[in-house]
């Protein structure tokens, strides 16, 4: 079983998101096991304070290396780690192949930054992945955590009921996924391309790659070079 444990100082963004749909079932049936620790567990403030202001000023607030490095030591004491993640934007690219490797480990760790970042010296000791989900910023990595965690565990064998559908989803082949339909077959005239419903597998099949293959060199050509 995976074990994704997520360090924040706002815990609480988390708690829905884990809470509903696939994220849900896949705890149940002990595919995953995911723990979020509030970082200001591990302030030795009275006010559990862990930011201060940056050295050599500047505006915004810092999180504290000491209340981190306590969190991430008291678990690395209790089991060994693949990955310490940080999220943040001038990280790695997030892409569909880092996280086809990361389904693969066995714990993760996750860390969100808050206000303007982490000391520096968290990412230097602890950290051995940095990771952003896109060039923008936000106000902090929970939902960076969020995203990243829920593409991971969704390829978790036993996760989904179709073992084979998240090998079909966009970037797996770097190519986009095709168009999809349901029921009605024919909604105000609207109707499904009678490949679908020919029932030749083989056709249907040729057919979603020339799709993919289209709708790729439409909206992301880049995929292709």
């Amino acid at each position: 079983m995976m074990r994704i444990d997520i360090l924040s100082c706002v815990p609480s963004l988390l708690d829905s998101f884990f809470a509903h749909s696939i994220l849900k079932r896949a705890q149940q049936a002990n595919h995953v096991e995911v723990v979020i620790h509030d970082i200001r567990d591990y302030s030795t403030n009275k006010h559990r304070t862990i930011d201060d202001y940056a050295f050599g000023g500047g505006a915004g607030m810092v999180l504290q290396i000491e209340p981190i490095a306590r969190c991430i030591r008291a678990l690395q004491a209790e089991r060994a780690y693949d990955e310490i993640i940080y999220l943040t934007p001038d990280g790695e690219q997030m892409q569909q192949r880092m996280v086809n490797q990361l389904s693969l480990k066995g714990n993760l760790m996750m860390l969100c930054g808050h206000y303007k970042g982490v000391d520096q010296r968290v990412r230097d000791m602890f950290v051995t992945k940095e990771i952003s989900i896109g060039d923008y910023v936000l106000s902090g990595g929970e939902l960076a955590a969020a995203v990243l965690a829920d593409a991971i565990i969704r390829l978790i064998p036993g996760v989904l009921n179709d073992e084979t559908s998240a090998l079909t989803d966009s970037f797996q082949d770097n190519l986009l996924a095709p168009p999809v339909y349901s029921r009605p077959a024919d909604f105000e005239g609207h109707k499904v391309p009678e490949i679908l419903v020919s029932g030749h597998e083989a056709k249907i099949e040729e057919w979603r790659y020339e799709q993919s293959l289209k709708r790729t060199k439409e909206r992301r050509p880049d995929l292709l070079q």
